[in-house]
Order: structure tokens, then C-alpha cells, then sequence
């Protein structure tokens, strides 16, 4: 239906978009990527577009390129969280772990109660050799994620009081 819709109107954004999601829901990760890739070359591309196919190339560990498509993600909203972890896992990926904390600390502000962007701001703090810092976010997170701090405790050897 969709291929039908671009042999009449081969630049339809809509149908591009379908397409390439489809793809990544069949698990076809490359098609997708080319499919949202496709669909970036236009100045109008939707966000969506950008952040999916930033996430696609995360997953597929192309770092370098996740990074650009999550950048450009945020430069059309600056307030889409999920782009800033993104953006964080994928710095992680490239070992730029200062420029990490800065990206979680974004998803953090926009996210707090979301256990994910604590839980890996907790652990560059433990491999950028600020522990302090990762106990800071431990205790944090056992106010309302008692389970990730846990966690946390057990994967870095952190032990902090109980609150």
C-alpha cells in the first residue's frame, strides 16, 4: 500500500515514514535505516524520523552516525528526553564520558522520575572514578527506584546508608 503510494508521489513523507517503521516492527533494522535515512534528506523531515533512525544506528552500534541523527533530533526539540539518553548511551558507546554526563543529566532534568538516565549517569560516575557522585544517585534512587539502587550497589560495589 505504501510502495503503491510512493510509485504516484515518490517524496510523500507520510508514506516514507510508514515504510521504514514497518520495517523496523519486521525487525528489518538495515531497511529501516535506509528508509528513514531516505526520509531525513528533506529539510522537513519530521523529529521522529531523525530520533528513530538515531535509535536504529544505536542499536546497530554506529555510534558516530546515532550521534548525528540524535543531535539533529534535539536541534529540532530540544525537550525530547528520550533523545538525550540516546545521546548519552551512544557517548558511553564512543568512550566521551564527560560529554555523557552532560546528555544524562539533560534526560535527568527532563525525566526525573525515570530510573534509566540515573541508573547510567550512576555508572560513568563510577568509571569517570567519582564515586561519590554515583552514591549520590544511589541514594536518590532508592526514594522512589529502590530496585536500580540495588542494583547499582551490587554492580559497582558502592555500599551507601539506607535512607
Amino acid at each position: 500500500m505504501f510502495e503503491d503510494m510512493l510509485k504516484d508521489y515518490p517524496e510523500d513523507r507520510y508514506a516514507l515514514g510508514s515504510i521504514a517503521h514497518l520495517k523496523a516492527e519486521l525487525g528489518d533494522k538495515i531497511g529501516a535505516i535506509e528508509g528513514y535515512e531516505r526520509l531525513v534528506k528533506y529539510s522537513d523531515a519530521p523529529v521522529y524520523a531523525w530520533f528513530n533512525l538515531a535509535f536504529l544506528l544505536q542499536e546497530l552500534e554506529r555510534p558516530i552516525e546515532a550521534e548525528r541523527a540524535f543531535r539533529r533530533a534535539l536541534e529540532l526539540n530540544p525537550k525530547l528526553d528520550q533523545a538525550w539518553y540516546g545521546l548519552g548511551l551512544t557517548l558511553i558507546q564512543q568512550g566521551r564520558l564527560d560529554e555523557a554526563v552532560i546528555a544524562l543529566e539533560r534526560n535527568t532534568k527532563l525525566q526525573p522520575m525515570s530510573p534509566y538516565a540515573w541508573y547510567q549517569l550512576a555508572r560513568v560516575h563510577v568509571d569517570r572514578q567519582k564515586p561519590d557522585e554515583a552514591t549520590k544517585i544511589i541514594q536518590h534512587l532508592k526514594s522512589f527506584e529502590p530496585k536500580f539502587a540495588r542494583q547499582l550497589e551490587r554492580e559497582t560495589g558502592l555500599n551507601t546508608q539506607s535512607s
